[in-house]
Protein backbone atom coordinates (compact mmCIF):
# COMPACT_ATOMS: atom_id res chain seq x y z
CA UNK A 1 0.00 0.00 0.00
CA UNK A 2 0.85 3.77 -1.00
CA UNK A 3 1.53 5.90 2.01
CA UNK A 4 1.57 9.76 1.91
CA UNK A 5 5.64 10.43 1.44
CA UNK A 6 4.55 8.73 -1.79
CA UNK A 7 2.06 10.91 -2.71
CA UNK A 8 3.75 13.91 -1.24
CA UNK A 9 6.25 13.93 -4.74
CA UNK A 10 3.68 12.21 -6.98
CA UNK A 11 0.95 14.60 -6.72
CA UNK A 12 2.83 18.12 -7.20
CA UNK A 13 4.01 15.95 -10.57
CA UNK A 14 1.44 15.32 -12.05
CA UNK A 15 -0.68 18.08 -11.45
CA UNK A 16 2.01 20.69 -12.92
CA UNK A 17 3.89 20.86 -16.20
CA UNK A 18 8.10 21.32 -16.03
CA UNK A 19 8.11 22.80 -19.46
CA UNK A 20 5.72 25.52 -20.69
CA UNK A 21 3.16 27.03 -18.04
CA UNK A 22 3.53 24.56 -14.90
CA UNK A 23 0.19 25.62 -13.73
CA UNK A 24 -2.81 23.41 -15.00
CA UNK A 25 -4.72 24.95 -17.96
CA UNK A 26 -7.92 26.28 -18.23
CA UNK A 27 -10.12 25.43 -21.55
CA UNK A 28 -13.31 27.33 -21.14
CA UNK A 29 -15.11 26.22 -24.19
CA UNK A 30 -17.81 24.44 -24.55
CA UNK A 31 -17.46 23.43 -28.36
CA UNK A 32 -14.15 22.37 -29.96
CA UNK A 33 -13.54 22.90 -34.02
CA UNK A 34 -12.96 19.63 -36.58
CA UNK A 35 -10.26 20.02 -38.75
CA UNK A 36 -11.75 18.82 -41.55
CA UNK A 37 -15.28 16.39 -42.17
CA UNK A 38 -13.04 13.02 -41.75
CA UNK A 39 -11.52 14.36 -38.79
CA UNK A 40 -15.27 15.18 -37.62
CA UNK A 41 -16.56 11.46 -38.49
CA UNK A 42 -13.46 9.92 -36.52
CA UNK A 43 -13.85 12.30 -33.19
CA UNK A 44 -17.40 10.65 -33.25
CA UNK A 45 -16.53 7.02 -33.67
CA UNK A 46 -14.15 7.45 -30.98
CA UNK A 47 -10.96 6.47 -33.73
CA UNK A 48 -9.75 10.09 -33.50
CA UNK A 49 -8.76 11.45 -29.54
CA UNK A 50 -9.76 14.77 -29.67
CA UNK A 51 -12.23 17.09 -27.93
CA UNK A 52 -16.16 15.89 -28.87
CA UNK A 53 -18.02 18.71 -27.35
CA UNK A 54 -17.87 19.77 -23.61
CA UNK A 55 -20.99 17.68 -22.55
CA UNK A 56 -18.39 14.71 -23.08
CA UNK A 57 -15.32 15.72 -22.18
CA UNK A 58 -13.25 18.93 -22.30
CA UNK A 59 -9.10 19.24 -22.06
CA UNK A 60 -9.44 20.34 -18.55
CA UNK A 61 -11.31 17.62 -17.23
CA UNK A 62 -9.01 15.57 -19.14
CA UNK A 63 -6.35 16.26 -17.07
CA UNK A 64 -7.96 16.00 -13.84
CA UNK A 65 -9.07 12.44 -15.07
CA UNK A 66 -5.84 11.68 -15.74
CA UNK A 67 -4.52 12.77 -12.23
CA UNK A 68 -7.49 10.97 -10.49
CA UNK A 69 -6.33 7.71 -12.97
CA UNK A 70 -3.01 7.23 -11.81
CA UNK A 71 -3.40 8.24 -8.04
CA UNK A 72 -5.98 5.30 -8.09
CA UNK A 73 -4.05 2.96 -10.32
CA UNK A 74 -6.84 2.78 -12.62
CA UNK A 75 -7.40 2.71 -16.61
CA UNK A 76 -9.53 5.68 -16.54
CA UNK A 77 -12.00 8.14 -15.13
CA UNK A 78 -14.40 10.38 -15.79
CA UNK A 79 -14.83 14.17 -13.89
CA UNK A 80 -18.99 14.81 -13.74
CA UNK A 81 -21.01 17.66 -11.88
CA UNK A 82 -20.65 16.94 -8.58
CA UNK A 83 -20.54 13.60 -6.29
CA UNK A 84 -23.99 12.86 -6.66
CA UNK A 85 -23.47 13.08 -10.65
CA UNK A 86 -20.83 10.69 -10.33
CA UNK A 87 -22.77 7.95 -8.50
CA UNK A 88 -26.02 8.53 -10.48
CA UNK A 89 -23.64 8.39 -13.46
CA UNK A 90 -22.68 4.94 -12.88
CA UNK A 91 -25.95 3.59 -11.64
CA UNK A 92 -27.86 4.48 -14.73
CA UNK A 93 -24.91 3.43 -17.09
CA UNK A 94 -24.43 0.21 -15.50
CA UNK A 95 -27.86 -0.92 -14.76
CA UNK A 96 -31.48 -1.39 -16.40
CA UNK A 97 -35.05 -1.72 -14.63
CA UNK A 98 -35.69 -4.63 -12.59
CA UNK A 99 -32.08 -4.63 -11.13
CA UNK A 100 -31.11 -4.33 -7.27
CA UNK A 101 -28.10 -2.70 -5.93
CA UNK A 102 -26.93 -4.32 -2.58
CA UNK A 103 -25.99 -1.47 -0.48
CA UNK A 104 -23.57 -2.31 2.93
CA UNK A 105 -23.22 0.12 5.44
CA UNK A 106 -24.66 3.65 6.53
CA UNK A 107 -24.90 6.29 3.42
CA UNK A 108 -24.59 10.01 3.14
CA UNK A 109 -28.58 11.39 2.79
CA UNK A 110 -28.67 12.18 -1.05
CA UNK A 111 -27.27 8.82 -1.91
CA UNK A 112 -29.82 6.72 0.44
CA UNK A 113 -32.35 9.31 -1.09
CA UNK A 114 -30.90 8.58 -5.06
CA UNK A 115 -31.41 4.39 -3.95
CA UNK A 116 -35.13 4.57 -2.49
CA UNK A 117 -37.22 7.35 -4.01
CA UNK A 118 -35.21 8.16 -7.82
CA UNK A 119 -34.10 5.18 -8.61
CA UNK A 120 -37.12 2.84 -7.91
CA UNK A 121 -38.81 5.26 -10.14
CA UNK A 122 -37.17 3.72 -12.70
CA UNK A 123 -37.34 0.10 -12.08
CA UNK A 124 -34.45 -0.17 -9.66
CA UNK A 125 -34.01 -1.47 -6.43
CA UNK A 126 -31.80 -0.86 -3.29
CA UNK A 127 -31.72 -3.55 -0.07
CA UNK A 128 -29.80 -2.31 2.53
CA UNK A 129 -27.25 -4.58 5.58
CA UNK A 130 -25.20 -3.68 7.96
CA UNK A 131 -21.28 -3.74 7.41
CA UNK A 132 -20.71 -6.82 9.49
CA UNK A 133 -23.95 -8.97 8.53
CA UNK A 134 -22.01 -11.23 6.01
CA UNK A 135 -24.80 -13.65 5.96
CA UNK A 136 -26.64 -11.49 4.31
CA UNK A 137 -24.75 -9.96 2.14
CA UNK A 138 -23.96 -13.42 0.84
CA UNK A 139 -27.44 -14.13 0.47
CA UNK A 140 -27.94 -11.13 -1.90
CA UNK A 141 -25.04 -12.15 -3.75
CA UNK A 142 -26.29 -15.66 -4.12
CA UNK A 143 -29.86 -13.92 -5.27
CA UNK A 144 -28.52 -12.30 -8.36
CA UNK A 145 -27.83 -8.66 -7.61
CA UNK A 146 -26.56 -6.60 -10.11
CA UNK A 147 -24.46 -4.19 -8.49
CA UNK A 148 -23.20 -3.25 -5.03
CA UNK A 149 -22.28 0.13 -3.63
CA UNK A 150 -20.58 0.73 0.26
CA UNK A 151 -18.83 3.81 1.61
CA UNK A 152 -15.32 3.52 2.80
CA UNK A 153 -16.15 5.50 5.74
CA UNK A 154 -19.98 5.74 6.86
CA UNK A 155 -21.55 9.26 6.53
CA UNK A 156 -22.34 9.87 9.12
CA UNK A 157 -22.54 6.54 11.02
CA UNK A 158 -18.42 6.08 10.83
CA UNK A 159 -18.91 2.58 10.52
CA UNK A 160 -15.67 0.77 8.69
CA UNK A 161 -16.59 -1.71 5.76
CA UNK A 162 -14.34 -4.81 5.79
CA UNK A 163 -13.74 -3.39 2.10
CA UNK A 164 -11.29 -6.64 1.27
CA UNK A 165 -13.82 -8.83 2.45
CA UNK A 166 -16.68 -7.59 0.32
CA UNK A 167 -14.62 -7.27 -2.72
CA UNK A 168 -13.42 -11.02 -2.76
CA UNK A 169 -17.32 -12.35 -2.32
CA UNK A 170 -17.94 -9.43 -5.05
CA UNK A 171 -15.63 -11.40 -7.16
CA UNK A 172 -16.89 -14.97 -6.50
CA UNK A 173 -20.48 -13.79 -7.31
CA UNK A 174 -19.25 -11.83 -10.22
CA UNK A 175 -21.03 -8.91 -8.90
CA UNK A 176 -19.66 -5.32 -10.03
CA UNK A 177 -18.33 -3.06 -6.64
CA UNK A 178 -18.50 0.67 -6.30
CA UNK A 179 -16.48 2.11 -3.52
CA UNK A 180 -17.74 5.89 -2.52
CA UNK A 181 -14.08 7.32 -1.03
CA UNK A 182 -15.33 10.58 -0.77
CA UNK A 183 -14.17 10.99 2.95
CA UNK A 184 -10.37 9.03 2.41
CA UNK A 185 -8.80 9.70 -0.42
CA UNK A 186 -5.31 8.26 -0.61
CA UNK A 187 -6.02 6.65 2.95
CA UNK A 188 -8.23 3.78 1.06
CA UNK A 189 -7.20 2.66 -2.22
CA UNK A 190 -10.69 1.61 -3.58
CA UNK A 191 -9.28 -0.27 -7.23
CA UNK A 192 -6.59 -1.86 -4.83
CA UNK A 193 -8.72 -3.24 -2.27
CA UNK A 194 -10.87 -4.78 -5.50
CA UNK A 195 -13.59 -2.44 -6.09
CA UNK A 196 -14.27 -1.83 -9.41
CA UNK A 197 -15.36 1.25 -9.16
CA UNK A 198 -14.33 4.50 -7.09
CA UNK A 199 -16.13 7.78 -7.14
CA UNK A 200 -15.69 10.97 -5.15
CA UNK A 201 -17.12 14.26 -4.17
CA UNK A 202 -14.13 16.03 -5.25
CA UNK A 203 -15.78 18.91 -3.52
CA UNK A 204 -14.98 17.59 -0.45
CA UNK A 205 -11.29 16.50 0.34
CA UNK A 206 -9.43 16.52 -2.87
CA UNK A 207 -10.05 19.92 -3.48
CA UNK A 208 -10.59 21.01 0.05
CA UNK A 209 -11.29 24.62 -0.29
CA UNK A 210 -15.21 24.58 -0.88
CA UNK A 211 -15.04 26.66 -3.93
CA UNK A 212 -15.25 23.75 -7.16
CA UNK A 213 -18.72 21.85 -7.16
CA UNK A 214 -17.36 18.66 -8.36
CA UNK A 215 -17.38 14.11 -8.26
CA UNK A 216 -15.12 12.15 -10.41
CA UNK A 217 -15.59 8.12 -11.27
CA UNK A 218 -11.88 6.03 -11.52
CA UNK A 219 -12.14 2.28 -12.93
CA UNK A 220 -10.40 -0.69 -13.18
CA UNK A 221 -9.93 -2.32 -16.82
CA UNK A 222 -12.14 -4.60 -17.83
CA UNK A 223 -10.59 -8.14 -17.85
CA UNK A 224 -11.50 -10.63 -20.53
CA UNK A 225 -14.07 -12.96 -19.06
CA UNK A 226 -14.48 -11.10 -16.25
CA UNK A 227 -17.49 -9.84 -14.61
CA UNK A 228 -19.05 -7.79 -17.26
CA UNK A 229 -18.97 -11.36 -19.54
CA UNK A 230 -21.60 -12.28 -16.74
CA UNK A 231 -25.15 -12.78 -18.24
CA UNK A 232 -26.57 -10.56 -16.06
CA UNK A 233 -25.01 -7.55 -18.22
CA UNK A 234 -25.89 -9.01 -21.29
CA UNK A 235 -27.27 -5.81 -21.92
CA UNK A 236 -24.07 -4.16 -21.87
CA UNK A 237 -22.32 -6.76 -24.25
CA UNK A 238 -22.11 -4.96 -27.48
CA UNK A 239 -20.04 -2.20 -25.52
CA UNK A 240 -18.36 -4.74 -23.79
CA UNK A 241 -17.21 -6.54 -26.77
CA UNK A 242 -15.72 -3.62 -29.00
CA UNK A 243 -13.95 -1.71 -25.92
CA UNK A 244 -12.69 -4.23 -24.00
CA UNK A 245 -10.31 -3.10 -21.12
CA UNK A 246 -11.72 0.29 -21.58
CA UNK A 247 -15.61 -0.65 -21.63
CA UNK A 248 -16.25 0.82 -18.35
CA UNK A 249 -15.19 4.75 -19.72
CA UNK A 250 -17.54 3.74 -23.05
CA UNK A 251 -20.57 2.54 -21.05
CA UNK A 252 -20.81 5.64 -18.56
CA UNK A 253 -20.17 8.22 -21.73
CA UNK A 254 -22.97 6.39 -23.63
CA UNK A 255 -25.31 5.29 -21.71
CA UNK A 256 -25.42 8.55 -19.06
CA UNK A 257 -23.17 10.99 -19.41
CA UNK A 258 -24.11 11.71 -23.29
CA UNK A 259 -27.98 11.58 -22.48
CA UNK A 260 -28.49 12.92 -18.69
CA UNK A 261 -25.34 15.46 -18.93
CA UNK A 262 -23.57 15.15 -15.65
CA UNK A 263 -20.80 16.90 -16.62
CA UNK A 264 -17.83 18.39 -14.99
CA UNK A 265 -16.91 21.74 -16.27
CA UNK A 266 -13.45 23.09 -16.73
CA UNK A 267 -12.93 25.77 -14.16
CA UNK A 268 -14.02 23.60 -11.20
CA UNK A 269 -11.69 21.33 -12.34
CA UNK A 270 -9.23 23.46 -12.45
CA UNK A 271 -9.57 24.36 -9.33
CA UNK A 272 -10.02 20.71 -8.66
CA UNK A 273 -6.32 20.23 -9.40
CA UNK A 274 -4.60 22.88 -7.47
CA UNK A 275 -6.17 20.95 -4.67
CA UNK A 276 -4.59 17.70 -5.23
CA UNK A 277 -1.14 19.33 -5.16
CA UNK A 278 -1.53 19.36 -1.37
CA UNK A 279 -3.96 16.39 -0.68
CA UNK A 280 -1.16 13.81 0.83
CA UNK A 281 -0.58 16.85 3.32
CA UNK A 282 -3.65 17.73 4.04
CA UNK A 283 -5.13 14.44 4.45
CA UNK A 284 -2.04 13.23 6.63
CA UNK A 285 -2.24 17.10 9.07
CA UNK A 286 -6.44 16.30 9.34
CA UNK A 287 -5.80 12.51 10.49
CA UNK A 288 -3.17 13.73 13.33
CA UNK A 289 -5.78 16.22 13.77
CA UNK A 290 -9.29 14.67 14.04
CA UNK A 291 -7.65 12.18 16.41
CA UNK A 292 -6.29 14.64 18.21
CA UNK A 293 -9.88 16.53 19.06
CA UNK A 294 -11.44 13.00 19.28
CA UNK A 295 -9.08 11.91 22.11
CA UNK A 296 -9.27 15.30 23.95
CA UNK A 297 -13.35 15.60 23.68
CA UNK A 298 -13.85 11.92 24.43
CA UNK A 299 -12.10 13.00 28.04
CA UNK A 300 -14.05 15.58 28.78
CA UNK A 301 -17.50 15.14 26.98
CA UNK A 302 -20.36 11.77 28.73
CA UNK A 303 -18.96 8.61 28.43
CA UNK A 304 -19.89 7.47 24.43
CA UNK A 305 -21.17 10.56 23.29
CA UNK A 306 -18.26 11.23 20.99
CA UNK A 307 -17.46 8.70 18.46
CA UNK A 308 -14.33 8.06 15.67
CA UNK A 309 -12.92 4.48 14.77
CA UNK A 310 -9.93 5.78 16.38
CA UNK A 311 -11.65 5.36 20.11
CA UNK A 312 -10.95 2.03 21.87
CA UNK A 313 -14.73 2.33 22.62
CA UNK A 314 -15.95 1.93 18.35
CA UNK A 315 -16.83 -1.18 17.73
CA UNK A 316 -14.22 -1.14 14.78
CA UNK A 317 -11.63 0.63 16.29
CA UNK A 318 -9.32 -3.17 15.82
CA UNK A 319 -10.18 -2.63 11.79
CA UNK A 320 -9.29 0.60 11.78
CA UNK A 321 -5.82 0.28 13.48
CA UNK A 322 -5.64 -2.81 10.83
CA UNK A 323 -6.88 -1.83 7.72
CA UNK A 324 -6.75 1.59 7.77
CA UNK A 325 -3.09 2.64 9.14
CA UNK A 326 -3.54 5.96 6.90
CA UNK A 327 -6.62 6.86 8.55
CA UNK A 328 -10.66 7.02 8.28
CA UNK A 329 -10.74 10.75 7.13
CA UNK A 330 -12.07 14.36 8.75
CA UNK A 331 -15.45 13.51 10.59
CA UNK A 332 -16.02 12.78 14.23
CA UNK A 333 -19.49 12.99 15.80
CA UNK A 334 -20.80 13.99 19.13
CA UNK A 335 -23.98 12.93 20.33
CA UNK A 336 -25.52 15.35 23.01
CA UNK A 337 -28.74 13.36 23.30
CA UNK A 338 -31.30 16.11 22.32
CA UNK A 339 -31.47 18.74 19.59
CA UNK A 340 -31.87 21.61 22.15
CA UNK A 341 -28.18 20.29 23.17
CA UNK A 342 -26.58 20.30 20.28
CA UNK A 343 -28.01 23.35 19.01
CA UNK A 344 -26.74 25.17 22.12
CA UNK A 345 -23.28 23.32 21.57
CA UNK A 346 -22.47 24.54 18.25
CA UNK A 347 -23.57 28.00 18.99
CA UNK A 348 -21.35 28.62 21.64
CA UNK A 349 -18.55 27.47 19.75
CA UNK A 350 -15.83 30.08 18.14
CA UNK A 351 -13.70 29.03 15.33
CA UNK A 352 -16.32 26.22 13.48
CA UNK A 353 -18.45 26.37 10.57
CA UNK A 354 -21.97 25.38 10.66
CA UNK A 355 -22.32 24.19 7.19
CA UNK A 356 -23.67 20.79 4.73
CA UNK A 357 -20.58 20.35 3.93
CA UNK A 358 -17.27 18.13 5.08
CA UNK A 359 -13.23 17.52 3.78
CA UNK A 360 -12.64 21.20 3.82
CA UNK A 361 -9.59 22.88 4.83
CA UNK A 362 -11.79 25.05 7.88
CA UNK A 363 -13.22 22.62 10.57
CA UNK A 364 -17.05 22.31 9.73
CA UNK A 365 -20.52 21.08 12.15
CA UNK A 366 -23.91 20.73 11.56
CA UNK A 367 -26.83 19.01 13.21
CA UNK A 368 -27.61 16.08 11.56
CA UNK A 369 -31.93 15.29 12.05
CA UNK A 370 -32.61 19.06 11.77
CA UNK A 371 -31.07 19.62 8.67
CA UNK A 372 -29.52 17.09 5.92
CA UNK A 373 -32.10 13.98 7.35
CA UNK A 374 -35.05 16.25 8.78
CA UNK A 375 -37.35 14.48 6.12
CA UNK A 376 -36.28 10.93 6.89
CA UNK A 377 -38.42 8.10 8.80
CA UNK A 378 -37.41 6.16 12.05
CA UNK A 379 -36.21 3.30 10.07
CA UNK A 380 -34.19 5.55 7.65
CA UNK A 381 -32.41 7.26 10.47
CA UNK A 382 -31.97 4.21 12.40
CA UNK A 383 -30.14 2.44 9.13
CA UNK A 384 -28.22 5.69 8.93
CA UNK A 385 -26.99 5.76 12.68
CA UNK A 386 -28.83 9.63 12.73
CA UNK A 387 -30.06 10.51 16.38
CA UNK A 388 -31.45 13.40 17.91
CA UNK A 389 -28.66 15.17 18.81
CA UNK A 390 -26.27 13.85 16.64
CA UNK A 391 -23.87 16.52 15.26
CA UNK A 392 -21.10 15.24 12.45
CA UNK A 393 -17.99 17.29 12.62
CA UNK A 394 -15.04 17.65 10.04
CA UNK A 395 -11.89 18.42 11.28
CA UNK A 396 -10.11 21.01 9.24
CA UNK A 397 -6.28 22.00 8.89
CA UNK A 398 -6.40 24.24 12.10
CA UNK A 399 -4.32 23.12 15.42
CA UNK A 400 -6.69 20.71 17.13
CA UNK A 401 -5.89 21.71 20.82
CA UNK A 402 -7.77 25.20 19.14
CA UNK A 403 -10.86 23.57 17.83
CA UNK A 404 -11.05 20.61 20.94
CA UNK A 405 -10.69 23.27 23.20
CA UNK A 406 -13.37 25.11 21.62
CA UNK A 407 -15.51 22.34 21.71
CA UNK A 408 -14.88 21.92 25.80
CA UNK A 409 -15.33 25.53 26.39
CA UNK A 410 -19.09 25.66 24.39
CA UNK A 411 -19.80 22.31 26.62
CA UNK A 412 -18.51 23.96 30.12
CA UNK A 413 -21.05 26.75 28.98
CA UNK A 414 -23.74 25.14 27.67
CA UNK A 415 -23.61 21.98 30.11
CA UNK A 416 -25.72 23.33 32.43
Amino acid sequence: MKDYSYFDTLLPRLVGSQTGPIAPSVVPSAAFGYADASEAEGIFSGEVSKPLYARMGNPTNAKLESVMTQIEGGTGAIATASGMGAIAMVLTALLKSGDEVLCIGGFFGGTYALMTETLPRFGIEASFCDVDDFAAIEAKLASGVSLVMAESVGNPGLKLPDIAKIAALCRQHAVLFMLDNTITPLAVQGLEAGADIVVYSTTKNISGHSAALGGIAVFRAVEEGGKLYHPRYAHLQKIVQKMGRMAFIAICKKRALRDFGMSANAFGSFLTLLGIETLSLRMRKVQEGVETVARRLDARFPQGSIRHPSLSSHEHHARFGAAYPMGAGPMLTIDMGSKEAAFALLDATEHLIQTANIGDNRTLALHMRSTIYRDFTPDALKILGVTEGLIRVSVGLENPEDIAEDFINAYRKTAG
